[in-house]
């Protein structure tokens, strides 16, 4: 929808979409959660072992051995310059290590939660399956069995042949 600059005068309306600040905070929030992440994961690899420790050794070797014009870390006073340079880099390494720590933690309490919520249901489930398996097996129990059938059926016959019996000797005496 199209505004007319006549709209930009109006003091009432507002002069168009804004993202709100908050949610703004909130993807800056995520981008950087995301970017301790990165740095964590990529501090604990062996790359990135081999590359400190090759960038240390350089630095060590060109200071000592270099030529003495274009030194920039004094061997004497113990390499202050690389010392400094690795405890800043510990510095910013352990806080953003322990924030992409808490944000695993944050996620694996969402899937701790999620997982008790389905074993709930699953527990629910079975406990169902299981009571719906015994009002089987006791209406199965007030049924009728084959060899039951057989006996009632046995039963009628040789009663239906008794009263044909009868009838046959009172038909027999009648006549």
């Amino acid at each position: 929808m199209a505004r007319s600059p006549k709209d930009d005068k109006r003091l009432d309306a507002p002069r168009g979409v804004r993202t709100p600040l908050f949610a703004r905070k909130v993807t800056d929030r995520d981008r950087f959660g995301r970017f301790t992440e990165w740095v964590a994961r990529a501090m604990g690899t062996p790359t990135f072992l081999l590359a400190l420790t090759v960038f240390c050794v350089t630095w060590m070797v060109w200071n000592t051995w270099g030529p003495t014009s274009i030194r920039f870390d004094s061997v004497a006073l113990g390499f202050t310059a690389l010392t400094l340079m690795l405890s800043l880099q510990a510095s910013y390494a352990a806080p953003l290590i322990l924030l992409a720590q808490n944000r695993q933690d944050d996620r694996d309490r969402v899937q701790i939660e999620q997982d008790r919520q389905r074993s709930e249901r699953n527990l629910a489930d079975t406990e169902y399956l299981a009571r719906e398996v015994v009002a089987l097996r006791l209406a199965m129990r007030d049924m009728a069995s084959k060899d039951f059938i057989r006996q009632e059926l046995r039963a009628l016959l040789d009663e239906l042949d008794e009263k044909k019996e009868t009838t046959d000797i009172d038909v027999t005496r009648d006549s």
